[in-house]
């Protein structure tokens, strides 16, 4: 009986300890500031980008004057971003929101829409851990909600309490604008564009760990999830646009590409259902993650355009 307890004990050491293991190793490979090499190992992982649009907008890019912008976080980190004038002077501002691995750079097609045709100012934060922003950790959105709050009062500040802000986010820049939508936010923001966002930190990285390992996600997802805690100062399971933008009344648009395998298209419904404002939902036919606008960029325009003159004046 002595003996058997022993091998018991020593059995349930070993997978504690290779839990433990585990752990720090998905940490480092999913919420640790590094190049994510895997995103594009597998094409199914891949996160898209606009990449016909991209082409064009780095050569608008050139010939415009962003400014480069910074601001200090409430935790002390320096946080970069790019500011770029409306050509008329306007109270119109949207803050574009990149995506898990991205920076500002390469929301350039956004950025043009948005200057060219819709005549607003831009600003595009690097989020913290990405870019030109300080920060060794991810935080999925979670921690970036209150630096996009800043980042809203930093536009107010500079244009005026008569300010109106969209804001637009893709894939985690997505779901970063949702969680902000759920903060106490000034009356200046208007509305909010959801580009192929995710529910939870815990839903899109239990769902990876299928996609990428073939793993169930309990219990290193929960474990990492403790690890991230420990040492990024928040848990995937309150990292939560579901929960987020069911506080809000701001009206938002929900895009997803139909052929999502990075984000699942489920996602995007139960958000839909979940918001309690004004809300519209756009399914786009063909599109892959993070490609929405590429697929079909007048409707991807029409659309948002429809969308934001009901409640930009």
């Amino acid at each position: 009986m002595k003996k058997t307890i022993i091998i018991i004990s020593i059995i349930l050491a070993l997978v504690i300890a290779g839990i433990i293991a585990a752990s720090f190793y998905f940490y480092n490979v999913a919420v640790q500031r590094a190049e994510k090499d895997f995103l594009n190992s597998d094409p199914n992982l891949a996160v898209s980008t606009p990449k016909t649009l991209q082409t064009e907008a780095k050569k608008w890019a050139k010939a415009v004057s962003f400014e480069e912008v910074e601001i200090t976080s409430y935790d002390n980190l320096t946080l970069a971003g790019y500011y770029l004038p409306a050509e008329k002077e306007t109270n119109q501002t949207v803050i574009i929101a990149h995506g898990y691995s991205g920076r500002a750079t390469g929301m350039f097609a956004y950025a043009k829409y948005y200057h060219e045709v819709l005549g607003y100012n831009v600003l595009m934060p690097d989020a913290r851990g990405h870019g030109k922003s300080e920060g060794d950790y991810i935080g999925f959105g979670w921690h970036e909600r209150k630096d996009y709050a800043q980042w809203i009062d930093y536009v107010i500040e500079r244009n005026g309490d008569k300010s109106e802000i969209a804001l637009h986010g893709v894939s985690m820049g997505s779901a970063t604008v949702m969680m902000t939508s759920g903060e106490e936010l000034p009356e200046q923001v208007k509305a909010v564009i959801a580009d192929c966002g995710y529910t939870s930190a815990l839903d899109i990285l239990s769902y990876q760990m299928g996609e990428m390992y073939g793993l169930p996600s309990f219990p290193l997802i929960q474990s990492t999830s403790m690890l991230t805690k420990l040492r990024a100062g928040y848990s995937f399971e309150e990292a939560s646009a579901l929960e987020q933008i069911k506080k809000t009344s701001l009206p938002i648009f929900f895009i997803h590409g139909e052929d999502d395998t990075f984000v699942p298209v489920e996602m995007v419904y139960e958000l839909y259902e979940a918001a309690n404002g004004e809300k519209e939902l756009y399914i786009v036919p063909g599109a892959e993650h993070g490609n929405a606008y590429d697929a079909n960029p007048e409707t991807y325009e029409k659309r948002v355009t429809e969308f934001l003159n009901q409640y930009m004046n």
